[in-house]
C-alpha cells in the first residue's frame, strides 16, 4: 500500500491574523515581499523592471552621499521599517537613517522612523503610496516623504512642519534640494529620462566621485 503524504505549508503562505510584529520577522525573509499593518500580514507582488531602475539609480545617489558625508545610512527594499504612531512594518523603497538615529538600525529592521523615505510609485501602489502610508509616514514624524511616480512623470517631496506634511515640490522638472541630507539635491527629470542618467556622471554632477 502506497503511503499518501500530505504536502507541507507553503513557505510563502503568510500566517493568519493577528500576528505579532515579532511572529511577522520570524516568519519573512529577505525572499519574502511582505509588510505588517497592525497584526495583518499582506504580502506585495514582485516589481516591474523600470520599478527597479529608478529605485536602483536613486538609491545609488543617496547611499554614495550619505557614505561620502559620513552622515547615515542608506537601505532599500525589502528592509523593514517599524512605526509605532500607526501600527505598521513598512518596506519603503529607500530609506534613509542619519548617524543621529543610527542606534534605530536593527538587525532585521528599523524600530522606529527613518529620516528619509522615497516610495516608486507602481501600477495601482499609487493610492496607498499617497494614502496609508503617507498619513502613517506623517504620523510617525518621518522628517521628509519622497513620492516618485514614473508614470505621471512626476517627483512630489513632503516636509514635515508642526506634524503635517506640506508639499514642497511636485513636478516633472527642476531641482528639488533635501533638508534631511544638507547639500544634497536632484533633478526631477532625471527619473523620466530614458535611459536613465548615468550613476557616475549623477555623482559627479553633486561632487560626490
Amino acid at each position: 500500500m502506497t503511503e499518501t503524504r500530505t504536502p507541507e505549508s507553503s513557505r510563502e503562505a503568510p500566517p493568519e491574523a493577528p500576528v505579532s510584529y515579532d511572529e511577522f520577522l520570524d516568519w519573512a525573509d529577505e525572499d519574502v515581499h511582505a509588510e505588517w499593518i497592525n497584526g495583518e500580514v499582506r504580502t506585495r507582488p514582485p516589481a516591474s523592471a523600470p520599478h527597479q531602475r529608478i529605485v536602483h539609480f536613486l538609491s545609488g545617489i543617496l547611499s554614495t552621499w550619505v557614505e561620502e558625508r559620513e552622515t547615515g545610512e542608506a537601505f532599500v527594499a525589502p528592509f523593514q521599517m517599524k512605526l509605532e504612531e500607526r501600527p505598521s512594518g513598512r518596506e519603503p523603497d529607500v530609506l534613509v537613517v542619519t548617524e543621529e538615529h543610527r542606534d534605530r538600525i536593527h538587525e532585521t529592521h528599523v524600530e522606529g522612523p527613518a529620516d528619509l523615505v522615497v516610495e516608486v510609485v507602481s501600477p495601482g501602489s499609487g493610492p496607498r503610496d499617497r494614502g496609508d502610508k503617507f498619513y502613517e509616514y506623517e504620523a510617525a514624524g518621518i522628517p521628509e516623504y519622497w513620492i516618485v511616480d514614473p508614470e505621471r512623470e512626476q517627483l512630489e517631496v513632503f516636509r514635515l512642519t508642526d506634524d503635517r506634511y506640506e508639499r514642497a515640490f511636485m513636478g516633472g522638472e527642476g531641482r528639488v534640494e533635501s533638508t534631511v541630507l544638507d547639500g544634497l539635491w536632484v533633478r526631477a527629470e532625471w527619473f523620466w529620462q530614458r535611459p536613465l542618467p548615468k550613476l557616475l556622471d549623477v555623482l559627479s554632477e553633486l561632487d560626490l566621485v
